[in-house]
């Protein structure tokens, strides 16, 4: 069973391009070759997943899994309900810890000790937003409040335009979470994310409620993005997926033991 993903208040900060002390400017050498000679330095992953195990009420979900996105690949997380799609997005985030394997963030391993601080690197679209009471544009302005994001004020310019893009009328602002569908919230958290600029979008199904115009501008406005990494959970078809660089498929470990 996937798991639901809270949006916690941390996940309202602007992203530190954190990078771990022992490789600069993430950067790693390859092995030195026996010359002596260097090789050129590899750019790490944004996101690296190796040896990942997870079980839930003693069924195993995932095994051995192995994973690797580049900085600015779009990525599609897809297989059936269950298959552990949207727990590998909680794992990500340090939401949930597996017993085996470990995950990397920009080279920078997700520890309890890292976590708070890698979580500001990523920006989290769930399935089925939750918006509070506010109005819509309280809960998006909020994180802007914060200190980390007070550089970043500027972006609310953009919000009328983007939401236009989103097939939301601006006048949407005013409502209230409650009386919004649950397309719109979605399409809401995705503006929201986009705003914060953060390296790394993590999406749940961002569009799953929406219908098939909508459903195209979401997909339209992720195309267009331009260096930021995306992994998205998705159930559509590969035509309707066509901006994205490759699918990874889960499956049942029984079947196999779901290394991409």
């Amino acid at each position: 069973m996937d798991i639901e993903i809270l949006r916690p208040p941390l996940l309202s900060l602007r992203p530190l391009r954190q990078i771990s002390p022992a490789v600069p400017h993430a950067f790693r050498l390859a092995p030195q070759p026996a010359s002596g000679i260097l090789p050129p330095m590899t750019p790490l992953p944004d996101i690296e997943i190796a040896g990942l195990d997870l079980a839930f009420a003693g069924r195993t979900i995932l095994h051995d899994f192995s994973l690797q996105v580049a900085a600015g690949e779009k990525v599609v997380l897809a297989g059936a309900s269950g298959s552990g799609k949207s727990s590998l997005l909680a794992c990500l985030l340090g939401f949930l810890f597996p017993p085996a394997g470990r995950i990397a963030i920009r080279g920078e391993l997700v520890t309890p000790k890292s976590v708070w601080r890698l979580r500001r690197a990523m920006a989290l679209v769930q399935q089925e937003p939750d918006l509070g009471e506010q109005t819509v544009a309280e809960w998006i302005e909020e994180p802007f409040t914060f200190r980390a994001n007070e550089s970043l004020r500027g972006h609310l310019a953009q919000l009328p335009g983007l939401l236009r893009r989103l097939r939301l009328d601006p006048a949407i602002l005013r409502q209230k979470g409650p009386a919004l569908s649950g397309g719109e919230k979605q399409r809401i958290a995705l503006a929201s994310a986009l705003l914060l600029d953060r390296p790394i979008l993590l999406l749940d199904e961002p569009a799953s409620a929406l219908d098939p115009e909508s459903r195209q501008a979401v997909y339209d406005g992720l195309a267009d993005l331009e260096g930021q990494t995306l992994l998205m959970v998705s159930h559509d078809p590969s035509s309707a997926l066509r901006f994205v660089d490759r699918t990874v498929r889960l499956s049942p470990p029984e079947d196999d033991h779901g290394r991409a």
